[in-house]
């Protein structure tokens, strides 16, 4: 599995935030807690679009250097497309109607 943090900067206060992001929720929060991230600060759907951290400049730098992937702004994007490509291809929920209650769960729809 691998980590990803993104290049976007988004004011949260005075600081410049940008996104941390893993396949596995397990991942993310051992990752988290490699770079002293609090686990209590996990953003999830549906108040997110998708399971992340929002974390500081600094603790990219750190991510990074605990080998987390770097990716544009479009890497979270691009994240989420695989995940429901995966859904839609490897499942039978095509046929049980509830392909939209598995991509829900993956990134907030209305």
């Amino acid at each position: 599995m691998s980590v990803f943090v993104d290049d976007v900067r988004h004011r949260f206060g005075r600081m410049i935030m940008c996104h941390m992001w893993e396949d596995s929720q397990d991942e993310l929060l051992l990752a988290a807690a490699r770079i002293g991230i609090n686990r209590r600060w996990l953003q999830m759907p549906p108040k997110a679009s998708w399971v992340h951290f929002d974390i500081s400049l600094s603790k990219k730098e750190l991510a990074i250097r605990n080998g987390a992937i770097l990716t544009d702004k479009y890497g979270p994007v691009e994240f989420l497309t695989k995940q429901i490509i995966a859904i839609l291809e490897h499942s039978e929920l095509s046929q049980t109607g509830d392909i939209k209650h598995r991509i829900k769960k993956l990134s907030y729809l209305p």
